[in-house]
């Protein structure tokens, strides 16, 4: 994977991982096609290239919204934050280092 910029692998791979969660679910979400919508979204600004931070932020909260009260996917969910942060953190927080 060389020359791969790991924010967007891992950001990639927690946004498929969200999907394929949701994809799972026995019930249907009222938010669902929002979420669904969102995570292509987020997918194809990674898959694009340098993703715009506030685009992303904008997505992350919007996913939150309509999946968040769902506690079997919260650590996908959690995931698919981390690597919106990886991209720049929330507003003046300082970057984190993994």
């Amino acid at each position: 994977m060389a020359g791969v910029d790991p924010r967007r692998y891992e950001l990639r791979t927690a946004v498929a991982r969200l999907r394929r969660e949701l994809a799972l679910l026995s019930y249907e979400l009222p938010d669902r096609a929002v979420a669904d919508d969102e995570l292509a979204a987020l997918d194809a600004m990674v898959r694009e290239g340098l993703p715009e931070v506030p685009r992303l932020r904008r997505s992350l909260l919007l996913i939150a919204g309509a999946v968040g009260s769902v506690s079997a996917l919260s650590p996908a969910l959690a995931d698919v934050r981390a690597g919106v942060e990886r991209f720049g953190g929330p507003p003046g927080a300082p970057l984190r280092r993994r």
